[in-house]
């Protein structure tokens, strides 16, 4: 086995990244709007079949999980859906429209109740999705995608969250090129109405699913060495409870492009008294047991693992799935600081979400300049895959100053750095839920940029509701903002458990 990579401290990037970043200059700074509706071109039309469920039978078109004609409270017109998430399920509706390829659609509707969700699968592209974190009035959920070469068809979805009260949809919209629907018919209610179980919503999480956990739920990210640099070594049982996502480093690239590789460090085994292949399983399933997933990352900074052909990325989930059967991780982490093919690279984690089923989980770790423009590869990654994506948690350190998403340059180690990288990424097409702060544990543990956990908390109140920011307020508040990583629980531990203890328990008090 090589010699194990020592991921951080790497070489520290000068305050030039910063003047880097401003290069970039704000043109470069590409937000995707994540609800902002897109006027229909003159040439659109309606692709819903009884999107404002007029027919007599209310629910013509449409196949539920839990669905029900509402009569009583609609946004227009007599009908509305009304469907009630069970706690096993998300109360999931679905309709599949025939598109055109190379085209582009907005999909929108109204809603009503707590975490309902609107989406569409399938497009070829960019999968999108937009949601509401409730509320007691209607409010409009709209989105924009363009099909790929090869889309004839997009399945189009409305669901609520899994134990969440029942919600409701009305006026749902999708306008792009195609072949207009008739006009709803008041004919007598036959049984063509399907309220019958969706293939795609079972009683977990479908992969190929818009299906994220509620953003009420604020994950804490660590990961763990399988080497010794001088942190406190550790097993996967002495990882503390706060953390959520365990992330083991790293995999190792093999001879073959895309391919991954993993063994317990021998030197660490040591150190541990004989730590076993067979005590190591043991012990990630004792943390999945207790609700935690453990995932295996790949890259860190001396990582070479590269994915830019179809055969890589087949390769890539071929042998990440084997390491994912051997040793019972729940998924990857994505950590590649070399450079990284966010089409082939997505391509593999797609059919690895697929392969891997319920209960897959996808992190990533880039790089500050890797996410300071919506153009850039590592961003392009993360949106490609928002479909399986769980969090991304950049690392915000070893960088020196960068850009905020208000123009201004911000210097690491402050709270303004956090909050005005966040942002960028926020107002960039990522979920709130899927943007967390990555940080070092100590000062041993980055060449740059640590801040203390009190900071980070103040991150978060900042972001989440607009409190306890720097001179940098967001003009916008995400309160389901998705949590804080941390490089590393060994260095965690090193320094007296301050992540743990202050940030986790701080997160999961959150809102």
């Amino acid at each position: 086995m090589p010699p194990a990579p020592q991921r951080r401290p790497r070489a520290v990037h000068s305050m030039l990244a910063g003047a880097s970043a401003v290069a970039i200059g704000l043109s470069g700074l590409v937000l995707a709007g994540g609800t902002g509706a897109a006027q229909a071109a003159p040439n659109d039309v309606e692709l819903i079949t009884n999107g404002g469920f007029e027919d007599a039978n209310r629910l013509n078109g449409w196949t539920c999980t839990a669905g029900t004609p509402e009569t009583a409270t609609v946004h227009s017109g007599t009908g509305a859906l009304r469907s009630t998430p069970a706690g096993s399920g998300t109360g999931e509706c679905t309709q599949t429209v025939t598109v055109r390829p190379s085209s582009t659609y907005t999909l929108s509707s109204w809603v009503q109740g707590s975490y309902v969700y609107l989406g569409a699968r399938g497009t070829g592209g960019t999968d999108p999705s937009t949601w509401t974190p409730g509320g007691s009035a209607w409010s409009k959920l709209s989105t924009t995608f363009t099909t790929g070469a090869g889309t004839t068809s997009v399945t189009v979805y409305l669901h609520g969250w899994y134990g969440q009260p029942a919600f409701l949809a009305d006026d749902v919209s999708l306008l792009g090129p195609g072949d207009p629907k008739p006009s709803p018919t008041a004919t007598s209610p036959t049984p063509t109405g399907t309220v019958s179980p969706s293939p795609t919503d079972t009683t977990t999480p479908s992969p190929t699913a818009t299906t994220p956990r509620p953003p009420s739920k604020h994950l804490l990210t660590g990961y763990w060495q399988n080497f010794d640099n001088g942190a406190t070594v550790q097993r996967i049982s002495d990882v503390p409870a706060a953390y959520d996502i365990i992330a083991v480093s790293f995999a190792e690239a093999t001879g073959t492009p895309g391919g991954l590789g993993f063994a317990l460090d021998p030197t660490l085994s040591s150190r541990l008294g004989g730590y076993t292949e067979a005590q190591f399983k043991a012990d990630i399933a004792a943390k999945k047991a207790a609700g935690k997933k453990v995932i295996l990352s790949v890259g860190g900074e001396k990582g070479s693992v590269s994915v830019s052909s179809g055969s890589a990325a087949a390769n890539f989930a071929n042998t990440a799935w084997s390491l994912m059967q051997t040793y019972g991780f729940d998924g990857v982490d994505i950590d590649l600081e070399n450079g990284i093919n966010s089409t082939y690279m997505g391509q593999a984690l797609h059919t690895l979400a697929a392969r891997a089923g319920a209960g897959f989980t996808l992190t990533m770790a880039p790089q500050t300049i890797d996410m300071q423009s919506t153009g850039m590869e590592y961003f392009k990654l993360a949106l490609n895959v928002k479909d399986i994506l769980t969090i991304v948690n950049m690392q915000y350190y070893n960088s020196g100053a960068m850009l905020g998403c208000d123009g201004q340059v911000y210097s690491q180690g402050t709270v303004n750095f956090l909050t005005g990288l966040a942002c960028i990424q926020l107002k960039g097409g990522l979920r709130p839920d899927q943007v967390g702060l990555g940080v070092p544990a100590s000062t041993s543990a980055a060449g740059g940029g640590y801040v203390s956990p009190s900071v980070v908390n103040n991150a978060l109140d900042c972001l989440a509701a607009g409190t306890n920011c720097g001179s940098f307020k967001p003009d916008t508040k995400w309160p389901g903002i998705g949590g804080a990583m941390t490089w590393s629980t060994n260095w965690d531990a090193k320094a007296g458990g301050g992540i743990a203890n202050t940030v986790g328990s701080h997160l999961h008090a959150m809102p």
